[in-house]
C-alpha cells in the first residue's frame, strides 16, 4: 500500500477522471471554483494549478480527517478556503464567505483511500473496525444503530432501495435474529452474516457480496442521495452563465440521480404533453456536455481499480441569450 509522502502515514490518494474532470470544468485563470467533495486533495491540487494567483479555489467536505491532509496536501495559499461542512449547505457557504456565484462545480462523489483503508472509520468489510461509517463524526447515528435496532422491515427497504439488494429481506431477517443473541458491532462481524445469506451460485466474481450492503448502510448513515440532490440543485442556481458543472459518481443511484437532474434542467417547459401552448415559462437552465458518462480509460483502471465504477457528466449553465 502506498503512503503519502508528509509523512502522515495515510494511503496515497489518487483522483479518479482528474484530468477529464478539470477539463470539463475549464479551470482558467481568474475563475471562482467550487470543489464541494475536496476529500484530500488531488483534483483540487490540479484545479489550483489552472487557476493561476487571480483565480479562486473554495474546497469544502464534512470529514475532518480528511481537510487536515487537503490542508497539507495543499498549503496555505492565498487563493484557496477550506471548509468544513456538507455539500448540502453549499449555498449558505458560499452566502457566508460573500460569493454570489461560482464559475465551476466538481462533485467527486466516491469514498476515497483515506475512508476506505482506516479501519476504525467502518467503511470497508476487508478490515476488523467498528460499524461506524459515519462521514462526519458528529453525525449521531451510526451503522451499528441501524443494524441493531432498525426494524426488519426498515432494513429491508434500506438495503432493497439504496443497495438495490436481491436479498434484502433475507439479510434483515438474518442480522435481526443474529441481535438477539449479541449485538452487532463490527464490519467483519455484518460482512460474514451477510455473506451466509447470499447464496453462493449468486456471488459475481471479484465482488464480495457483503458490497450492496455496506453501501446501503453507508448511505442511509448519511443520507448521501438527499445530500445530492440538494447540492446539485443549489450548484446549478449558484453556476454563472458559461458556468460549467461536473459529477463523478460510482454507483447507479447517484449517477441516475446525476442524470435526471441535468435532463430536467436542460429540458425547460415542464407543461403536460396535452396542452397547446406553453404556459409555465420554464427556460432550459443546461446544457448537457456529455451524453453519455465518461469512464475511466483502462490504463487508469489497471493503475488504480477503484477507479472502474466511475462516470463522470458534466454540463454547462446557459446564459440569459442562449436559454431559449
Amino acid at each position: 500500500m502506498a503512503f503519502n509522502s508528509d509523512g502522515s502515514g495515510a494511503p496515497a490518494h489518487v483522483p479518479v477522471l482528474a484530468e477529464v474532470a478539470v477539463g470539463f470544468l475549464e479551470c482558467s485563470p481568474g475563475k471562482v471554483v467550487l470543489d464541494a467533495t475536496i476529500g484530500a486533495g488531488g483534483h483540487a491540487e490540479l484545479i489550483l494549478s489552472r487557476l493561476g494567483e487571480n483565480g479562486r479555489l473554495i474546497g469544502v467536505d464534512w470529514d475532518e480527517r480528511a481537510l487536515e491532509i487537503a490542508r497539507k496536501r495543499l498549503g496555505s495559499r492565498p487563493n484557496l478556503s477550506l471548509v468544513r461542512d456538507n455539500f448540502r449547505n453549499l449555498a449558505v457557504v458560499l452566502a457566508r464567505m460573500g460569493v454570489a456565484g461560482i464559475d465551476a462545480l466538481l462533485l467527486d462523489l466516491g469514498l476515497s483511500s483515506i475512508q476506505i483503508e482506516e479501519a476504525d472509520r467502518g467503511f470497508s468489510f476487508k478490515s476488523e473496525g467498528p460499524l461506524d461509517m459515519r462521514m462526519d463524526n458528529r453525525l449521531k447515528n451510526t451503522a451499528a444503530d441501524i443494524v441493531n435496532t432498525y426494524s426488519e422491515q426498515q432494513i429491508t427497504r434500506i438495503l432493497r432501495e439504496f443497495g438495490e439488494e436481491p436479498n434484502a429481506r433475507r439479510i434483515a431477517k438474518e442480522l435481526v435474529a443474529e441481535r438477539t443473541r449479541a449485538p452487532i458491532r463490527t464490519t467483519t462481524q455484518l460482512a460474514e452474516i451477510v455473506r451466509r445469506r447470499i447464496p453462493r451460485k449468486t456471488w459475481r466474481p471479484g465482488i464480495d457480496p457483503a458490497t450492496r450492503t455496506f453501501q446501503a448502510l453507508r448511505i442511509e448513515v448519511n443520507s448521501e442521495l438527499d445530500n445530492l440532490k440538494l447540492a446539485l440543485n443549489d450548484g446549478i442556481n449558484l453556476l454563472k452563465p458559461r458556468g460549467r458543472v461536473c459529477v463523478i459518481s460510482f454507483h447507479s443511484l447517484e449517477d441516475r440521480i446525476v442524470k435526471q437532474m441535468f435532463a430536467q434542467a436542460a429540458r425547460g417547459c415542464v407543461c403536460p404533453q396535452d396542452v397547446p401552448q406553453c404556459v409555465c415559462g420554464k427556460k432550459p437552465s443546461l446544457r448537457i456536455l456529455t451524453r453519455k458518462p465518461i469512464g475511466p480509460s483502462d490504463e487508469e483502471v489497471a493503475g488504480n481499480p477503484r477507479a472502474r465504477s466511475a462516470r463522470l457528466r458534466a454540463a454547462e449553465k446557459l446564459g440569459v441569450e442562449t436559454s431559449e
